[in-house]
This record gives C-alpha cells, sequence and structure tokens, in this order.
C-alpha cells in the first residue's frame, strides 16, 4: 500500500482514539462521518473497498422510482455538465439511498471512472463508502465538498468530490446532486466555486420540480428584488384559492418556520394562511395579474417585516384532446386508481398492457391497505372478461379448516355438516371472469398444490366428485407478505409462486404518493356515495392540510376508515381538522407543547361553562380550547357532562 494512504489510515484511527493533529480533517463535518464510519458502521479503514456497482435490474428500479424528478432535473444536469467538463470533472445524481441514477463523464475516461466509483449505478451511501461528498450530504442534509483525504477510504484520496442535496417540497431530501474530478489541486479552497455552482443548480432542479409538482396550483414566486421576480424569484408557495397554504420551496419554508418561531402556540398545528405569513388579503394576491401593469404586488413579511415582491402564477389550462380522442388513453377504471405518481403511473401502464392478457396471472403486493382488490377489480372491468364475475377470496379471512370447501365447492354428502345440495366453489363460479385470491401468503401448503393444479390443467375437482369441472378463469392474486422469504423457509412453493407471478405490480404506500391530495380527495367522494347523502360537508383545508401531514400506517383503508369518522361525525357544513380522529393529529401536536398539555387542562376548565356559552356546539368549544372533538367528548364523558337534548 502506498505510503501516503498508510498515513491516511494512521490519522483515521488517531481521531478515533481522541487525539489531534494538524493532518486531521478542519472540518467538524467530516471528522463526525470519519466516527460514524469507526463506530457505526464497524469500517475498517485497513480494508480499503472496491467500488460497488449495482446490477442493471436493480439500477432500472432506481431510476424508476426517481423518474419524474429524472425528467425535470436532465436539462439542469445537461448545463451545469457543460460548464464543468472541460475541468475535468464528471457529473452523478443519486437517488436518496445513494444509487447514482443520472451520470455524466467523459467516455475516454470510463475504465478510470468505473474503478473509482464515478459510473452510473456506483452506491455512496456513507455506510457502504465511508465519508464520501454523497454519503455524507445525505446523512447532514447540506451540501458538502469531500476533498481527497477528506475521505475515509484511502482508495478515495485522490478525488475532489462536491455535493448538494434536492429537497422534495415537504423538505425531505431525495436526490444529491455531485462534481467530482479523479485529480485536483491538493488545496481544499480551490473547490469552493464547485460548492456555490452544485449548491446553485441543486435549487434549481428542486424549483423545477416543485413547479412541476403544483402546476395545476395556485402559486406565488417571491423575492426582495422587484427585478429578479419574474426571472429568478427564489421564493415559491403553492396555495389553495381561499390561501391556505399547500406547500413551499426551500425559501417558502424558511419563511413558514420563521413565522412559525414567531407565533407558535396558534400557527404551529396548522398550515398557515397567506394572510397570516404577508400583510395582505387573499383578494389583493388574487388579482396581481389583472390590476397591476408588471404583474407584481409588495407585501410585508409579518415576521421580519421585511418587503417581498410577489407574482402570482396561475394554474395552467388543461390541454383540449382532438375531436374524437379521450382525454386520456387510459380506461376510466385504471384511469381513477391515481394521479401524478411516478409508481401509481407505471402501475397504470402496466395494467394497461395486462389487462386483457388472460394467460398471464398478475401478482399484486404492497403494504395492507394500499389498494391491492381495487387494482384487481380495475384490471378485471377494463379488459375483455369485465361482463364475467369478478370473485373475491381473502384466503387470510376463511378459517384453514374451511378454505378447501369454499374454493372447490362440495358435492352432497361430501362431509358431515355439509349442505344437503352440496355446494358451488368459489373458483367454479369465477368460471368467465376473474378470481382474486387476497391474501395468498396464508394459503395453506396443502391447499397450494390443488391450486397449482387447477392452474396447470384449468379444471376443478370438487369434494366429493367423480369428475373434474372445466373453468376458464383469469387469477389475480396479493400478498402484503415477502413470498421470496416464505418461500426459503419452506412456507411457499416456488413453482406456485413462479406459476401467479407472471407480472408483478407494486402498489406504494400511502405515505410515499405523491398524489395524496389526489387520494384523499378519492377516497372522500367515494364516502360520501356509500353513505347516499344528497349533499355532503366540504373537506376544509386545514383538514386536508392534516390528512396529508399524517403517515397513514394503515394506507387507503385507514385514511376511508378516518374520513368515514369525520363525515359521521360533523356538525356544519364543513370538515375541519377537528373533526378528524385523535390519531390523525398526534404527529402535529405532540410538536407543540401548549397543544400536548391541553387535554389534561380542559379537564381543569369549567366544561360546561365553555358548552353552554357556544349552545353545546362540539366543535366551536374543540377550536377555542385547541383540542380535537373526541378530546372534548372524553372530557365530557370523565366528568358525566350531558348535553341537554340526551338528558
Amino acid at each position: 500500500m502506498a505510503s501516503v494512504q498508510r498515513q491516511h489510515i494512521e490519522h483515521i484511527f488517531q481521531l478515533g482514539e481522541g487525539l489531534d493533529a494538524p493532518q486531521l480533517p478542519a472540518q467538524a463535518t467530516i471528522r463526525r462521518s470519519w466516527l460514524r464510519c469507526l463506530n457505526e458502521y464497524q469500517l475498517d479503514p485497513t480494508q480499503p473497498r472496491p467500488a460497488r456497482v449495482v446490477p442493471q435490474q436493480t439500477l432500472i428500479e432506481h431510476r424508476e422510482s426517481v423518474d419524474e424528478l429524472l425528467h425535470v432535473a436532465r436539462a439542469g444536469v445537461d448545463q451545469l455538465y457543460g460548464q464543468i467538463a472541460q475541468l475535468g470533472y464528471v457529473l452523478l445524481l443519486t437517488d436518496h439511498r445513494g444509487i447514482t441514477v443520472e451520470f455524466r463523464g467523459n467516455p475516454n475516461q470510463d475504465q478510470q471512472l468505473r474503478k473509482a466509483g464515478l459510473y452510473l449505478g456506483a452506491d455512496w451511501d456513507e455506510r457502504f463508502a465511508g465519508t464520501c461528498a454523497v454519503g455524507t450530504c445525505l446523512h447532514d442534509r447540506q451540501a458538502i465538498i469531500c476533498h481527497r483525504q477528506e475521505h475515509f477510504d484511502a482508495t478515495h484520496i485522490s478525488l475532489t468530490c462536491t455535493a448538494a442535496p434536492i429537497a422534495d417540497p415537504q423538505g425531505n431530501v431525495m436526490a444529491v446532486l455531485d462534481i467530482s474530478a479523479l485529480q485536483s489541486p491538493t488545496q481544499h479552497e480551490s473547490q469552493n466555486f464547485s460548492l456555490s455552482l452544485v449548491t446553485l443548480y441543486a435549487r434549481m432542479i428542486e424549483d423545477a420540480y416543485f413547479l412541476q409538482r403544483y402546476r395545476d396550483c395556485l402559486m406565488v414566486r417571491l423575492d426582495t428584488s422587484r427585478e429578479f421576480v419574474h426571472v429568478n424569484g427564489r421564493g415559491l408557495i403553492a396555495i389553495e384559492e381561499n390561501g391556505q397554504v399547500i406547500a413551499a420551496n426551500a425559501v417558502g419554508r424558511e419563511l413558514i418556520s420563521a413565522h412559525q418561531q414567531r407565533w407558535p402556540p396558534w400557527s404551529a398545528h396548522h398550515a398557515p394562511m397567506l394572510s397570516e405569513l404577508f400583510e395582505c388579503e387573499i383578494a389583493d394576491v388574487l388579482s396581481i395579474n389583472s390590476a397591476t401593469n408588471d404583474q407584481l404586488r409588495a407585501f410585508r413579511a409579518r415576521a421580519s417585516n421585511a418587503i417581498y415582491f410577489i407574482s402570482l402564477l396561475e394554474p395552467r389550462r388543461p390541454r383540449i384532446a382532438p375531436l374524437g380522442k379521450p382525454a386520456s388513453s387510459l380506461p376510466t377504471a385504471l384511469e381513477r386508481l391515481g394521479a401524478d405518481d411516478p409508481a401509481i403511473r407505471k402501475v397504470q401502464k402496466l395494467a394497461e398492457r395486462l389487462c386483457n392478457e388472460a394467460s398471464v396471472n398478475v401478482l399484486i403486493s404492497g403494504e395492507t391497505g394500499t389498494g391491492k382488490e381495487v387494482v384487481a377489480r380495475a384490471l378485471h372491468d377494463s379488459g375483455n372478461r369485465a361482463k364475467g364475475p369478478f370473485i373475491a377470496v381473502n384466503c387470510a379471512a376463511i378459517p384453514e379448516a374451511l378454505i378447501e370447501s369454499e374454493l372447490f365447492g362440495y358435492e352432497p354428502g361430501a362431509f358431515t355438516g355439509g349442505r344437503a345440495k352440496g355446494m358451488r366453489g368459489l373458483i367454479p363460479q369465477a368460471h368467465g371472469g376473474t378470481l382474486f385470491l387476497d391474501e395468498i401468503g396464508d394459503m395453506p401448503l396443502a391447499l397450494q398444490t390443488r391450486l397449482l393444479r387447477v392452474l396447470a390443467e384449468r379444471e376443478v375437482m370438487p369434494l366429493g366428485a367423480n369428475k373434474p369441472e372445466k373453468v376458464d378463469i383469469r387469477v389475480i392474486t396479493a400478498t402484503h407478505r415477502h413470498i421470496d422469504t416464505m418461500i426459503a423457509q419452506g412456507e411457499f412453493r416456488e413453482d406456485l409462486y413462479y406459476r401467479l407471478n407472471g407480472a408483478q405490480l407494486r402498489l406504494p404506500p400511502l405515505r410515499e404518493r405523491a398524489d395524496k391530495l389526489y387520494v384523499i380527495r378519492q377516497v372522500f367522494s367515494d364516502v360520501v356515495s356509500e353513505r347516499g347523502a344528497s349533499s355532503a360537508p366540504r373537506l376544509r383545508a386545514d383538514a386536508i392540510s392534516a390528512l396529508l401531514a399524517y403517515a397513514w400506517p394503515g394506507n387507503i383503508r385507514q385514511l376511508k376508515n378516518a374520513l368515514a369518522f369525520a363525515l359521521a361525525t360533523a356538525e356544519s357544513d364543513e370538515i375541519t381538522v377537528y373533526d378528524l380522529p385523535e390519531q390523525c393529529l398526534s404527529q402535529r401536536i405532540t410538536r407543540t407543547p401548549a397543544i400536548t398539555a391541553t387535554e389534561s387542562e380542559a379537564a381543569d376548565s369549567h366544561l360546561v361553562t365553555r358548552l353552554q356559552q357556544h349552545h353545546w356546539n362540539i366543535s366551536a368549544v374543540a377550536r377555542e380550547l385547541g383540542v380535537s372533538r373526541p378530546t372534548v367528548y372524553r372530557q365530557m364523558q370523565r366528568q358525566g357532562i350531558v348535553p341537554p337534548n340526551k338528558a
């Protein structure tokens, strides 16, 4: 090993032993990363790791997961690389797991770049690669230079790398933009301009993604300089028509944060109104384009008293489809599965190709409650079997002793306790249509063998029968379990798995979907329809904000239950944040001490007096106390308070 590498390894051990020396990195972020590599990740600096490049199929999956971002980012990537290529730099764009999903480099250096890990598909996660610009940027969520000997791995000490995070509209890091070079000057200061350049382009890509993501919403663009608002306004805030904030870019989030730090008791538990951030009325903002010459207005920020110049970006007009063609080529049932979410879009496109391919069995995977049966029904309704039956079977809900007879049916007298006339099984009932087997991972092994025979021979033998019955079925299955693990443990037949998994549709959890607002409104509409109400309360913006902020461990099923609860208990013509179930507010409430203490405070307050003042309007009392309606109901129950109309 070269002497410079040995010295580098000695410096790492010196830091690990608590020693200090002039040769150690000056940056505190680099020192902390070295210690993480030693103590948390247990990386051995004496055992340099070769660059890891993921297989092609894995790379495809990583690229597909950030497909929307890649579409937006490519122009910025090409533009930045055009500025740095002549200086010997390469460009990497990684996803939030450190996998390089976009790359620009000199083809003449292909072999050297691949060996160094500066290549498409390279893994720069700090847990594997050690201290590096991408991995440490992901960990610390901030732009960073990792120059030569600041790298942890001794094989990387000739590299210089500079990276900046790219955040989604909620402030979560979704990608990292990095420029690197195989060789560079020894001085750390030589990379300062690289840091400014990468940070600038990361923000440009971030804002372009924001504009794409909220292109159908009202937006305001703002800056402290009137001259730059239209061409390069730094702040972006998406709003409802009433002025409620939906989302904001980095500058907008800083403005909101400053507002909430100044007035935490009443603003931290709901998305603010634009009129709370600025000294303005929403009508002043909505009239900017029609009432001003330069389509700008100046407003004062309440938190800082700074003057901001604001322009209004109105939603794009829907594109008029050519005569005779629908606006969307997707069948209606598939189109309703989602809106602008990359993972759902992939499901829709693949499902469209599969809906008429009855010979291809489909396996739908995803967490519990993500809507697997809804997708199965959409596949059925969109294909040439739509007029046939759709038979859904939950393998986890039928007792193991009955599942065989339920699926295959039985002849009269086949067993004690059966129906006198026998029973036609669910599989024969699906003849000419679709059989949907939900939670296929819970099917007993013995029954898996019989199902495999049905799929292979396309016939069913009911219990007690002398001859089989021919069936023409399309089979769709679903599971939330890891079938690969079950196969390895002998709990699921491998041959059956391959027979069922002709094509796989993976549903994302609700918390990861980019079209959560669409899902909320769609589910709310469905719940209203199921209740058969001629009119329904309106979902107010604060309720929508709370629903968007919640993690939804139970996914769409839990969302549906929450909206059904709100509809059943709402006392006015609009559903507010206080009408939602308590668990939907927990993640927001715990951030503000004034809110977490209110439940106990409500018990000590003159609750009866407040109820009487508000004419026993529970929602009004909840708003005054700053708690949810269920909290007020609990306090009434504990204190034995009964409304006059129920006494």
